[in-house]
């Protein structure tokens, strides 16, 4: 069963009637720019295929009640009541089952935006294939799955920029995760056989072929199996580490520094600031370089670019672990182009740049390489640039 067909039979069976439309958005896989959007930095994600879909119909009241395949309780919320469970401080859990914070922060977000608008009551039902906890943005493509089929069906108008930034909203200040908009944007933006290079303090965003398919190149995700959460401390550390650092420089953020600053840097900061501080001056400057090869010289000219930011997370980020840097060892070992985490670390997965002939050696040496460390058994799969929001029925 497709996640559509998902969606689309929990909401009659829960409902008890066929939904008015479904609506998806997809994850999204980061070619490269980690941790700096939410340092006003660079970033050059893509959308993927999978997707979350949600089947959704106005039920004739004032609250919004929402089902999910992942879980096995209905939460319903009245919209006039929502300005009391959310925001939600900082570390703090929702007052309400976290997934679902999702879906309800987005519709709270948006009678923020729009308060004076008549909106009522709707039924959602949810269903994805986008892998859980892997670092491919399950919780963006929930976000923009709802917000597309509120923003139909309410009649706001908003554009897909406005959308990604109701995401965020929801997903910081409503599930109380301190993302910056990478996600959202990515997945609001996504076109086919094109990565999104997105400045994070403009919002400016623009299409970059990839030129994968015509290079004979496949992007293969080796999801660790290992989860996380943005909402814990490792995330938010890291956050309060760039936001430390950047005061130290006397400047706005980290975005304002360049590689040049760094000497100044080292002398003014304690070693695991300025680290932290490192990479993200570093892995900015690896976004502009990255989609400059991959403009002028295509995307086989990244592999090293790809490396760079790996080692950048695992040794002055310090968000790899274990299982990841052996999925990218085993990969570059086994003639991958190129491999880095992808998301936000503390698991989740790797991605690697192959071509297609080589896509069984390396994927057979990453699953031997974790049955021989004893790591659970990887999920291995190939992901695609692909198109943003849609009505899907």
């Amino acid at each position: 069963m497709t996640a559509l067909t998902a969606a689309r039979d929990l909401f009659t069976s829960s409902f008890g009637r066929e939904p008015e439309g479904v609506w998806s958005a997809p994850g999204r896989v980061n070619l490269i720019g980690e941790h700096t959007d939410y340092n006003e930095g660079f970033v050059l994600p893509f959308a993927i295929q999978h997707r979350t879909y949600a089947a959704v119909a106005f039920n004739g009241t004032g609250d919004i009640r929402v089902e999910s395949t992942f879980a096995d309780s209905q939460v319903v919320a009245h919209l006039d009541e929502l300005d009391g469970i959310f925001p939600t401080a900082p570390g703090e859990a929702p007052g309400v089952p976290e997934w679902s914070a999702y879906a309800l922060g987005v519709a709270w977000a948006l009678r923020a935006l729009r308060p004076d608008a008549p909106l009522t009551g709707v039924d959602i039902a949810i269903a994805s294939d986008v892998p859980v906890g892997a670092g491919l943005s399950s919780s963006a493509a929930i976000e923009g799955a709802v917000a597309s089929a509120l923003n139909d069906l309410w009649e706001l108008g908003l554009d897909p920029v406005i959308l990604a930034q109701v995401g965020r909203k929801a997903e910081n200040e409503a599930v109380g995760a301190p993302t910056g908009i990478m996600d959202q944007m990515s997945s609001m933006l996504g076109r086919p056989d094109a990565a999104t290079f997105i400045d994070c303090r403009s919002l400016e965003a623009k299409s970059i072929p990839t030129g994968f398919r015509d290079a004979g190149l496949e992007v293969l995700v080796i999801d660790t199996q290992v989860t996380h959460a943005h909402s814990t401390g490792g995330y938010r550390e890291r956050r309060e580490s760039c936001e430390r650092g950047a005061q130290l420089l006397g400047i706005r953020s980290l975005r304002d520094a360049s590689v040049s600053d760094l000497p100044r840097a080292a002398e003014i900061m304690d070693d695991v600031t300025f680290r932290r501080v490192r990479h993200i001056v570093t892995e900015n400057q690896r976004v502009l370089d990255t989609v400059a090869a991959l403009t002028e010289q295509g995307p086989r000219a990244i592999g090293d670019l790809l490396v760079a930011s790996h080692a950048s997370m695992r040794d002055d980020f310090e968000i790899s672990v274990a299982e990841l840097d052996t999925a990218v060892d085993t990969a570059l070992e086994n003639g991958a182009i190129g491999a880095r985490m992808t998301g936000g670390g503390f698991g989740g997965a790797a991605i690697a740049l192959v071509s297609h002939a080589d896509l069984p050696r390396v994927s057979d040496a990453v699953e031997q390489a974790f049955a021989d460390a004893g790591f659970t058994a990887p999920h291995i799969f190939t992901v695609s640039p692909s198109e943003g929001p849609r009505r899907d029925a």
